[in-house]
């Protein structure tokens, strides 16, 4: 054997060990980077449940009492009444007033969290869950709204970059709701992406951040591309997000059935290994791994089909949408809706769990069209109508106004004070 020969074996063993040693590097980078999100994705799933109030407003009617205003909202005649008499400790409810406004506010996974009636432009009575029942008192209303710049960059999720950015968590839930049409929330953040909004905030007299108001531009820039979003209202005057060329950023589906934080750990295939039955069979739908909890939300409006058991793919819901599309929600903890139900685009439907065949928590989406199942990652659907020709004037007169303050906050000075511009639209 030749010395050159002895030569290339050394080194091709030297190259082969270098290969599999990088290559067993990125399979550790990559499952930690996994694990990395899975953490993350518990963390937001957490936040998510008890931090971000969903609100419903209604106004009080002629002659209506607060029990009765309260049940209209879906609480049992037991939690109204109860709501109702420890409100009565803290204002005589012999006072209200038709016309003045209610909100309901429960949490991602319904559960409610609080009620509010205005008293008057100065005074908000508030009444809250507590164990045993409820208690209420009477608050101080915000006494100014301010348009104000928020901004921040993403490192690891864009919750904790809003919270880095000393606001609620409720503005990482209102963005994502933002550009939920175009943008995964669950996997398409980069560490280095960048968010900007111009929006009302309620203050206190002291100063302190009572709540917000009106998102009234947005932008995200994702992996070097910018997505933006300014409130105007759609053809039918109701208030919608459209890009600086007038399109409606509203689609038929949301991009994910998550709000947030959950890795893709399956796309669809029509021949795939099953962990469990230990063969090989079609796999039409995409799964997330996405912690016990994690909020599903619907990704399209339409009525329940089916919300119950069902053999493998334990508890599933099924919703019928428009145009013959139908979506599933497979290996649920809990439940949120029943058959017959209709529920609006985005609403929290249920939560992750490992039901069914599951080797461990996630979610199994699927969607089909007229009874086919459709690979939903590469689906593609029209958007909703564009800004009217006969709104284009004021649409452009509001984009000249809101878009530039994006990336100039400064310029929020010339316009102090105008809180009202978009309120018009």
């Amino acid at each position: 054997m030749s010395r050159g020969f002895v030569i290339l074996i050394l080194c091709v063993g030297v190259a082969g060990a270098v290969l599999l040693g990088f290559v067993f590097e990125q399979r550790l980078a990559t499952a930690d980077e996994y694990h990395r999100q899975v953490r993350l994705a518990l963390e937001e799933a957490k936040r998510i449940r008890e931090q971000v109030i969903l609100p419903q407003h209604e106004k009080l009617s002629a002659g209506q009492n607060l029990k009765a205003a309260l049940e209209k909202f879906g609480l049992s005649a037991q939690e109204a009444a109860g709501a109702s008499a420890a409100a009565q400790h803290a204002f005589n409810l012999r006072q209200l007033r038709a016309g003045n406004s209610i909100t309901v506010g429960r949490s991602v996974e319904g559960r409610l969290r609080e009620i509010d009636y205005k008293i008057d432009s100065d005074r908000m009575l508030k009444i809250v869950p507590e164990e045993g029942g409820f208690a209420a008192h009477v608050s101080e209303i915000p006494l100014k709204t301010e348009i104000v710049a928020v901004t921040g960059r993403v490192d690891d999720s864009l919750f904790n970059a809003v919270e880095d950015a000393r606001e609620s968590p409720e503005l990482a839930l209102r963005l994502a709701q933002i550009f939920g049409y175009d943008l995964d929330f669950s996997t398409d953040p980069r560490h280095g992406d960048t968010f900007r909004m111009v929006l009302e905030k309620r203050k206190y007299l002291d100063g302190q951040t009572a709540g917000y108001g009106k998102i009234l531009a947005a932008e995200y820039e994702n992996a070097g591309r910018r997505y933006q979003a300014l409130l105007f209202h759609d053809p039918a005057g109701r208030p919608g997000y459209y890009a600086a060329d007038g399109k409606s950023l509203a689609k038929a589906f949301l991009r994910s059935p998550l709000k947030f934080g959950a890795p893709v750990t399956s796309h669809f295939s029509r021949s795939r290994f099953h962990p469990i039955l230990k063969i090989y069979r079609p796999h039409l739908g995409t799964d997330y791994g996405a912690p016990v909890g994690t909020p599903v939300q619907t990704i399209g409006s339409g009525r329940v089909l089916f919300a119950g058991r069902k053999s493998g793919e334990g508890n599933m819901i099924e919703i019928a949408h428009f145009s013959g599309y139908k979506t599933r929600y497979l290996h649920l903890s809990r439940m949120f809706v029943h058959p017959g139900e209709r529920v609006e685009i985005g609403r929290t439907i249920g939560l992750v769990g490992s039901t069914g065949l599951a080797t461990g928590p996630h979610l199994d989406f699927r969607i089909l069209e007229r009874g086919q199942y459709k690979n939903f990652e590469k689906l593609s659907l029209p958007p909703s109508d564009p800004v009217a020709k006969r709104n284009w004037p004021d649409f452009a007169a509001a984009r000249e106004k809101w878009l530039p303050l994006l990336r100039n906050p400064g310029l929020l000075e010339a316009n102090a004070g105008d809180s009202n511009a978009e309120r018009t639209h």
